[in-house]
């Protein structure tokens, strides 16, 4: 089993930055993902940013440029910097670990961007 536990959300304004952050424990293997997903009041979960062990990462269309995913492999964690942040990013966010076809999902955090 693998257990995920996130931290750093919180209320910001537009504009500011935030960063996240998702510690894993447990069976880890030496080949995953981990990435970060949101989803936001009324609408379904989305992936905002992946990265593997070998470094590859994927970030959705609205958040390029702004966020930057990086992993800390030998602490088993995962950060998520977001810069510029607007409305539209207020959402609970999500660490997820994917590791042989199997997804585990932390607790969620929220973020909220409002003036």
């Amino acid at each position: 089993q693998v257990q995920l536990v996130e931290s750093g959300g919180g209320l910001v304004q537009p504009g500011e930055s935030l960063a996240l952050s998702c510690a894993a424990s447990g069976r880890m293997f030496l080949i995953n993902t981990m990435a970060w997903y949101r989803q936001a009041p009324g609408k379904q979960r989305e992936l905002v940013a992946s990265r593997t062990t070998g470094g590859s990462t994927n970030y959705a269309d609205s958040v390029k440029g702004r966020f930057t995913i990086s992993r800390d492999i030998d602490k088993h964690t995962v950060y998520l910097q977001m810069n510029s942040l607007n409305s539209e990013d207020t959402a609970v966010y999500y660490c997820n670990l994917n590791q042989l076809s199997r997804d585990y999902w932390g607790q969620g955090t929220q973020v909220t961007v409002s003036s």
